[in-house]
């Protein structure tokens, strides 16, 4: 058929002109690419639909009650055909409606005048920006409607989903003057609440199995809900045609870089990048780089939906901190900061023990098993007896650690990365450098006998047989040695032992450093036979320049254990804004406990004065 005349040209209302009842087709007015104000995270922009589009997608396209689509009776008909008019300033569409029972009262509602507004849902493939009188424009060039919608009213201008009016027909004079023209529906415009739209966008990319990429449109576009489900719609339709009939349901797990947490932490990268040019950011956070401080803070607020206009830097820092959205994006760049401190300042102690966690913080008791029992032999008819395993166990808890600190708000209206970057990367290497005191502590306590174990003696004991009274030499390595090979278990089984590493303070680095040496020997007297057997550790903190110690591989002998609480290894960071501190208060929080739960892994000695 033709293209049906211009609309506002039309002289009977919708049912006399419009209306085909053998068909049940209507024409309505979907889009004329008027502008629509937007926001993003640079600022304010225009949003311009153009309609030069192939419309051959949008045939079978349907039509919904409200842009409804919960179960089948929400679809009201189809899109037969498409087409724009005056110059592709006006888009239009032949609607055909559903012969079911329940669509006929919307009919009539349309055909009484009651019914007056579309609404058409799309999604946006490529942008075109231009600056018009110094107002950025973003033009749609390539978009795809995907449904087209009857509404009580149309869609407000700041919605994704954009809907028009369709124009009051014009009527012919009564002489009578008793029919006047129907009045064109109102507009309403109501402002949106973005982190609820937002939060509804994610939910329906769960439901839809879409990934983070298609929420990410979604969201930098400004979608309503609307749109979004009309968008998830259309991707949902064309992943089923390409899809085989017989399928299993599969949920995919994903990271939603929307939600307000994790949004925190992408631009918290990209400010820790900032600091940190050898990072290479995730493509959440590239979103945000070269963003200041005062831009960031003027994106929450835009994203919480409070208004910046004319507000200055140090505004605009005083309002975001008021939210909660800026003090976690602090405390993700100060965490990773912090984290990066703490790393590099691991202490050599440390990697001699064992890394476990706690629940809670209740005393942890590590059970000790002996070895297996001996097999014995079981006569003919005879009865296999029962072998028993012998038990130990030692005890210890973990215990809260912290300080503040802050960053004040003349550093975050300077922009200065600098400030807290280092204070943060100060603040980690204080972390590492308590528990590398704690563990020496907890080693050279008692007077150098070490922590007292369940059986009421010091870790290095006699009665445990792993301690020496001589000065580090090839003579009483090997004496160390054997007495580490000659230990039992718990059921005077022997467990041969093997020391992996030679612990010693910096006094004795050379010396440990020459007996562990691989060598040419002249002769076989000469052979080091320590090459390759022993590591040396240096430990700074260890203030008796005399005492060295033997120990084994933590993997395979219990010895030295250190517990964070479960879900909370290292330092961890909670941040507030600040009342009595102008600025934003940084809590370093370290849940930190160690112990020693066995002997027989570790040999201590120091030539007697």
């Amino acid at each position: 058929m033709n293209a049906p005349a211009d609309i506002v040209t039309r002289r009977a209302p919708l049912a006399a002109t419009s209306w085909n009842p053998e068909a049940r087709t209507l024409e309505v007015v979907f889009s004329t690419g008027s502008d629509v104000s937007r926001m993003d995270v640079r600022g304010g922009f225009v949003e311009r639909l153009s309609l030069e589009q192939d419309w051959s997608a949008f045939i079978g396209a349907p039509v919904l009650n409200s842009h409804r689509r919960g179960d089948l009776t929400d679809v009201l008909g189809s899109v037969q055909k498409a087409w724009t008019v005056g110059g592709n300033r006006e888009a239009r569409a032949i609607i055909r409606l559903s012969r079911r029972a329940d669509v006929d009262p919307i009919i009539q509602d349309i055909l009484d005048g009651h019914l007056r507004g579309v609404s058409v849902g799309y999604v946006i493939h490529d942008w075109k920006e231009t600056t018009e009188a110094g107002q950025r424009v973003k033009t749609a060039t390539r978009w795809s409607p995907v449904e087209l919608s009857i509404v009580p009213i149309p869609a407000d201008r700041q919605a994704t989903i954009r809907g028009e009016t369709m124009p009051a027909p014009t009527v012919p004079a009564d002489p009578a003057g008793a029919n006047p023209p129907a009045a064109a529906a109102p507009t309403i415009t109501a402002p949106a609440d973005r982190a609820a739209v937002n939060a509804e966008i994610r939910s329906i990319a769960t439901v839809a199995q879409l990934d983070q990429g298609w929420v990410n449109s979604q969201v930098d576009a400004s979608a309503t809900v609307e749109t979004a489900r009309a968008a998830a719609f259309e991707a949902m339709r064309t992943r089923s045609a390409g899809a085989a009939q017989v399928r299993t349901t599969t949920i995919n797990f994903g990271v939603d870089h929307t939600d307000p947490a994790l949004r925190a932490t992408a631009i918290g990268e990209a400010l820790y990048a900032r600091a940190n040019p050898a990072h290479a950011p995730s493509e959440p956070a590239r979103a945000y780089l070269g963003l200041s401080m005062p831009e960031i803070a003027r994106d929450c607020l835009r994203t919480r939906g409070i208004a910046t206009g004319g507000l200055s830097s140090a505004a605009v820092i005083e309002r975001a901190l008021s939210t909660s959205d800026f003090p976690l994006i602090l405390g993700d760049t100060v965490g990773r900061t912090l984290r990066d401190g703490y790393r590099t300042a691991t202490a050599a102690v440390r990697q001699l023990g064992r890394e476990t966690t706690n629940r809670d913080f209740r005393a942890k008791h590590r059970l000790q098993l002996s070895e297996a029992p001996t097999l014995e032999k079981v006569l003919e008819g005879g009865e296999f007896k029962y072998g028993g395993l012998a038990e130990a166990k030692e005890s210890y808890k973990i215990d809260t650690f912290g300080r503040i600190i802050s960053i004040t708000r003349q550093s975050l209206v300077n922009d200065d990365l600098g400030a807290f970057s280092d204070l943060a990367r100060r603040m980690g290497r204080a972390a590492a450098a308590f528990e590398a005191q704690f563990l020496v502590n907890l080693l050279t306590g008692n007077a150098g006998a070490g922590p007292t174990l369940s059986d009421g003696f010091g870790l290095f004991h006699a009665n445990h047989g792993n301690t020496g009274t001589v000065a580090l030499s090839t003579d009483s390595l090997t004496a160390a040695r054997v007495a580490m090979r000659r230990q039992k278990g718990l059921v005077a089984e022997p467990i041969a032992v093997t020391p992996k590493s030679l612990l010693v303070p910096p006094e004795l680095e050379t010396l440990a450093e020459t007996l562990v040496a691989a060598i040419t020997p002249a002769k076989v007297d000469d052979v080091n036979v320590f090459t390759s057997k022993l590591s040396v550790v240096v430990e700074s903190r260890l203030a008796d320049t005399g005492r060295w110690y033997l120990v084994a591989d933590p993997a395979e002998v219990d010895g030295l254990e250190y517990a964070y609480l479960e879900g909370e290894p290292g330092p961890q960071i909670d941040t507030q804004a600040g009342f009595d501190v102008d600025g934003v208060k940084v809590k370093v929080r370290l849940d930190f406990g160690a112990g020693f739960v066995d002997w027989r892994g570790w040999y201590a000695s120091k030539a007697a004065s």
